[in-house]
């Protein structure tokens, strides 16, 4: 399979006696270990047991996971290299090796995207109706039907572009469809260049529906904008010839960088470089196959990028656009079945969310149990005459959400609201700007955290007046406040009435708004101050029960896990016996597996039709089970560079439903992949009459109904 690759692990690992966990041998690179979740991103769109439909929006999902790979990871490291010497990461690797290695495998990786359209699912589409049809095959009527869109929706938004010495290069922008054209002949002027460019206006729709009835296509055929401009291109350069016409796009660097130690308004710098991100740094050449080689070298030159950043594509150059099919084929037979998240019973019971929260805490499991109670915690403390105050940590969420409609009409109402908006939420910045000035205007408080600190936390805070005392009432979650991404992403959500979780959430909100000290917490770990150091008490906690002979154990599951001061603990741990399993959906640095390091240590990678978001951990305590949730991965920049919160969960039924889930987790062998010690990803297959488990199926089954 495609994640069959092997990095080299020494012999010498396996004789040593005294191992230094600090060896690079005992890391996996990060970016080459997030290259290859892609992989098993793409081994989804492979899978025949997937609906037809969702396999193809895998295919887009792992084309948008390497747009941003390349925009931030890759172009992070070729920033590196004009610095000055830079010292390795834990793997031991140089940047020039790192991108090396990087250029090798995403080539193998978008040859199999190609591969997977070209061979699969498009033969497989057109078998069930779905068809992309190509200029060589447009009848007559498809063709006329064809012309008068071109000329009526296509050819007024074009803008072709000579290049000769009065007109340069253009600028080009990032992910944008473009096309260099390749000419004969004079022009009305006696100019003979030989290329132009045309740019392909984004509010173009990148596929288009072909009507039935207008062309005598069938009810879902669809042709590409770029066959369309194509086919046209003559039409563009009257009295000249076109020799050729060839797609390419470039990917840029989109991380935004802001000088924390300079900037006065954060909200004025966030701004200015959001203009600056579509002509970034280029990283990345994307152009198809037959383009010939001295065009895609005359392309590198411009943009200032080596051989090994040029990738030839067999198809259009943004398979993302593919996903706009899926929403326009309304085919419930080549999509997962339909469901409906439940309801927590506590809240069918009695409508007055306050009543319920006072008698216990309510865990939700999104996208299994529905996201509504979180609005509807906002809405009633929105109309509660008896609430004073209302705080949230926004970091995504709609930009016409019902949650921002709720603080709005809380603030408007005369509420205290108070609403910390992260404007550096990457590829979110402009709707968090867009919220901030909307929340400004209906009187609530609007503060951006902490400069040079994410807030990435995700906290509502509801403050309200109970006889004679003021009550907190909470909720803390491992996702974001986005309805859209409560139906993909799997994540817990506490509602809490506890007075000592409140009092903490109350002292984080007066770090993020106000100036201080650090306030001691009683029952949350916060980054960038306990988190870490109280994940390593407690692995090392689990090390001192195995040393002493006790049961020991651990089980974490998250999205990342890379910070090296953490996976040496682990891997003490596993050397004194801890047993250690790890649910790690994406970057994993830690190698498992490895004798007398890491052999008590499992990894196992969860891909499936939900996105595995929750961040939660076990720890056996000696008997006395502890469970922790958490916003954060385990990653340097979540311990040390965000404001992060991890919040126990104290009621033995919820503590107990999380640990069954974390089982369960491990017991999957129809989505799960196991990594080895040599970095390599093997999907776990049931075993002769073994029975078939699939984590998200069956909790599907169990919480949500069909």
């Amino acid at each position: 399979m495609g994640t069959q690759r092997k990095d080299s692990l020494p012999e010498l690992l396996q004789k040593m006696d005294a191992v230094d966990l600090r060896n690079p041998d005992l890391y996996i690179n990060r970016e080459l270990s997030q290259l290859e979740f892609n992989w098993r991103v793409l081994a989804q769109a492979k899978d025949d047991t997937t609906p037809l439909l969702e396999r193809l929006r895998f295919l887009c999902i792992s084309s948008t996971n390497m747009d941003e790979f390349f925009e931030i990871r890759v172009a992070g490291i070729m920033q590196t290299l004009d610095l000055a010497p830079v010292q390795p990461g834990p793997d031991g690797k140089l940047p020039a090796e790192i991108l090396k290695a990087i250029s090798a495998r995403a080539h193998e990786l978008v040859a199999e995207q190609y591969r997977v359209l070209n061979d699969a699912l498009i033969p497989q589409l057109a078998e069930t109706g779905i068809r992309f049809i190509r200029r060589n095959e447009w009848s007559d009527a498809q063709e006329k039907w064809m012309r008068g869109y071109f000329e009526k929706e296509v050819l007024p938004m074009l803008s072709p572009l000579g290049i000769d010495p009065a007109h340069p290069f253009p600028r080009i922008l990032n992910k944008s469809l473009n096309f260099i054209i390749t000419l004969k002949g004079k022009d009305a002027f006696g100019r003979s260049s030989n290329l132009a460019v045309v740019q392909a206006p984004r509010a173009l729709p990148r596929i288009i529906p072909l009507p039935p009835q207008e062309s005598s296509s069938g009810p879902h055929d669809f042709v590409f904008l770029s066959s369309i401009i194509h086919h046209y291109m003559a039409d563009l350069f009257p009295g000249m010839k076109v020799t050729g016409s060839y797609q390419f796009r470039v990917t840029r660097n989109s991380d935004l960088f802001v000088d924390t130690e300079e900037v006065q308004d954060l909200l004025r710098a966030v701004q200015g470089e959001l203009q600056e991100r579509r002509f970034g740094d280029t990283v990345r050449l994307e152009v198809v196959d037959d383009c010939p080689e001295d065009v895609i070298k005359y392309l590198l030159s411009q943009f200032e990028l080596g051989a090994d950043d040029v990738y030839k594509v067999n198809g259009p150059v943004n398979l993302n656009r593919l996903i706009g099919i899926y929403d326009m084929v309304e085919r419930n037979d080549l999509k997962f079945l339909p469901f409906t998240p439940s309801v927590p019973a506590a809240f069918a019971k009695t409508g007055d969310m306050f009543e319920v929260l006072r008698k216990h805490d309510v865990l939700m499991h999104h996208p299994f149990e529905s996201f509504a109670p979180v609005i509807e915690f906002l809405r009633q403390a929105a109309n509660d005459s008896h609430v004073l105050a209302v705080k949230q940590t926004l970091y995504r969420t709609a930009p016409d959400s019902a949650i921002v409609d709720h603080l709005v009409s809380a603030a408007r109402s005369g509420k205290e609201v108070t609403v910390v908006i992260e404007l550096r939420a990457r590829f979110d910045e402009a709707a968090n700007i867009a919220l901030a000035n909307r929340l400004q205007e209906a009187g609530a408080h609007v503060v951006y955290g902490v400069v040079g600190f994410k807030t990435h936390a995700k906290m509502i805070l509801v403050v309200r007046r109970e006889g004679k005392q003021l009550c907190h009432y909470v909720h803390l979650g491992t996702g974001n406040y986005h309805p859209r991404t409560a139906r993909l992403y799997t994540d817990y959500g506490l509602l809490t009435g506890n007075k000592e979780i409140g009092d903490d959430v109350h002292k984080v909100f007066l770090q993020l708004t106000s100036l201080g000290r650090v306030a001691k917490l009683q029952k949350l770990l916060q980054s960038p101050f306990t988190l870490h150091d109280g994940l390593i008490d407690k692995i090392r906690r689990e090390t001192k029960f195995a040393e002493q002979g006790k049961p020991a154990r651990i089980i974490a599951k998250m999205n990342s896990l890379v910070e090296p001061q953490i996976i040496q603990a682990l891997y003490a741990a596993s050397v004194a016996g801890v047993t250690i399993d790890l649910i790690v959906r994406g970057t994993c640095s830690l190698r498992p597996g490895i004798p007398g390091v890491s052999d008590r240590i499992r990894v196992v990678s969860i891909v499936g039709r939900f996105l595995e978001h929750t961040r939660a951990c076990y720890f056996h305590n000696g008997g006395e089970p502890e469970v922790y949730c958490a916003s954060a991965d385990w990653m340097g920049r979540n311990f040390f560079r965000r404001v992060e919160v991890g919040f126990p969960i104290e009621v033995k039924a919820l503590k107990d439903r999380i640990t069954k889930d974390l089982e369960l987790f491990l017991q999957d062998n129809t989505q799960a992949w196991s990594l080895r010690s040599d970095g390599v990803y093997e999907r776990k297959m049931a075993q002769g009459d073994e029975p078939l488990v699939m984590a998200q199926t069956t909790l599907l089954r169990e919480l949500a109904s069909s």
